[in-house]
């Protein structure tokens, strides 16, 4: 906002522009907490057990220090939320501590990631959708049918606030109801003896602790969701943070319990090559063969709810910033407390992703795209534990709790850790295509920032 970096203190309370519309509802705890463990958990925890089967049990390890860096992080955002309980998340708290330019490049590429991550996760729901209603390869039925999974998603969205909490609250539901069956059921099954090796790679313990740890990582990308729609959940300054902390958890707990209950039954040298896991530790709990149907389905639920969630997100970060001027004025257009622009943006450019996906055939180039916003989806994380640590260090007096300053600054630190370690995983192929990706947003911002200077001055 201004030449030095600096920008207008925020508002302490967040506005709620559709609060008389019946379509728009702000989002409880319960939905709030709904939104992140459902933008935590897509598709991908149906294959995650036999990604890091070839590195042993010792994955488990790796877990549970990935679960606490997660953890740090979703207590960051918490405490973020409750000193600016508005809605934009990473894009706010860059803003407020960095000036303009970091709250674009927060705001930029978050929404980098949410629309290819759901042209991603639409092609992921192909797979399984072919295991229900076989689609035998076809080009077009597979368009068709990923093109159905985006935009159900989307007119969700469109539909109002109302109905997107709905679709998540019920998504959640039906999603983690399997996964907890396989959980517990897992329990009745388990044989010590199908685990396998501690440590099967034959790596030192740091090497399988770090292999697995980079296959893991962005398992917990999301935790940020609550506070991205911080406008749009009552109460924020107390349920935001506590949405964000619970959610996280019991994403952690479904994917730890999840991931033993499956090293549990089904055999480690099967495991290594399966390309079902989740189905052949059904079949091997309550026998038949009918796990593949019932994780399918319960996979595809699984990814309309992420959908629904990230669709949402992706509509979120840009409309906070184009309130501020650094964003395109169209994306401040809201309607039944959803930024409709946002959303018809996000699904048309997701949708276009994914038709060149199926007809350019060009191998690998999907993969490099996703793989990039495991980078880009980074950067927001960065950009914002940084704030925190900037507002703990600056004397900020309306920004700290002089009581928790130790352990708010350990915190801040260990999230920062966590995100670092996040763009490590990435590996070095994502990082360099990811920074074209930013550079390609410094000369839109170019443009942006020189039209909001004239409109200054004329």
């Amino acid at each position: 906002m201004h030449d030095t970096g600096t920008v207008t203190k925020p508002a302490p309370a967040p506005q709620h522009e559709d609060s008389s519309d019946k379509h728009a509802r702000r989002f409880g705890l319960p939905i709030a907490t709904a939104l992140v463990m459902g933008n935590i958990i897509g598709g991908g925890i149906f294959l995650l057990p036999a990604s890091v089967a070839p590195f042993g049990t010792i994955s488990l390890v790796a877990f549970g220090i990935l679960t606490l860096g997660a953890i740090a992080l979703a207590l960051v955002f918490g405490r973020l939320a409750r000193q600016t309980p508005k809605t934009g998340g990473p894009y706010v708290y860059a803003r407020e501590a960095f000036g303009d330019f970091a709250g674009f490049l927060a705001s930029w590429s978050y929404w980098i990631t949410a629309w290819v991550s759901n042209a991603a996760l639409a092609v992921a729901a192909v797979g399984y959708l072919d295991v229900l209603l076989p689609l035998h390869g076809s080009v077009l039925w597979s368009i068709v049918a990923a093109l159905t999974v985006q935009w159900l998603p989307a007119l969700a969205n469109l539909a109002g606030t109302r109905y997107v909490g709905a679709v998540q609250l019920v998504s959640t539901v039906l999603k983690f109801a399997p996964l907890f069956i396989v959980a517990v059921g897992g329990l009745f099954s388990f044989h010590a003896d199908n685990l396998g090796p501690f440590r099967a790679s034959g790596d030192s313990p740091l090497g399988a602790v770090s292999a697995s740890a980079a296959i893991l990582l962005f398992s917990y990308l999301g935790v940020e969701s609550a506070s991205v729609s911080a406008g749009e959940v009552r109460n924020p300054e107390r349920n935001v943070g506590r949405a964000t902390v619970l959610g996280t958890c019991l994403a952690a707990l479904v994917y730890m319990l999840c991931t033993l209950a499956v090293f549990g039954t089904v055999p480690h040298d099967k495991l290594v090559g399966s390309h079902a896991p989740m189905s052949e530790a059904v079949n091997a709990m309550f026998g038949g063969t009918w796990g593949g149907t019932a994780v399918a389905l319960s996979a595809l639920v699984s990814i309309l709810g992420a959908l629904n969630g990230w669709t949402l997100l992706a509509a979120q970060t840009p409309y906070a910033a184009a309130k501020d001027g650094l964003f395109p004025a169209v994306f401040t257009k809201k309607k039944r407390g959803t930024p409709t622009v946002g959303v018809l943006v996000t699904v048309v450019l997701a949708s276009l992703l994914t038709v060149y996906n199926y007809t350019a055939g060009s191998a690998g180039v999907f993969e490099t795209l996703v793989l990039v916003t495991t980078f880009t989806a980074t950067v927001p994380y960065l950009l914002a534990t940084a704030a925190q640590i900037y507002f703990l260090l600056s004397g900020q007096g309306h920004k700290v709790n002089g009581a928790r300053l130790a352990r708010d600054m350990v915190l801040a630190l260990a999230a920062f850790g966590f995100s670092l370690w996040l763009v490590g995983g990435a590996g070095y192929a994502a990082v360099y295509q990811g920074v074209l990706f930013l550079f390609v947003g410094v000369l839109v911002y170019a443009f942006i920032a020189a039209r909001k200077k004239r409109a200054a001055t004329a």
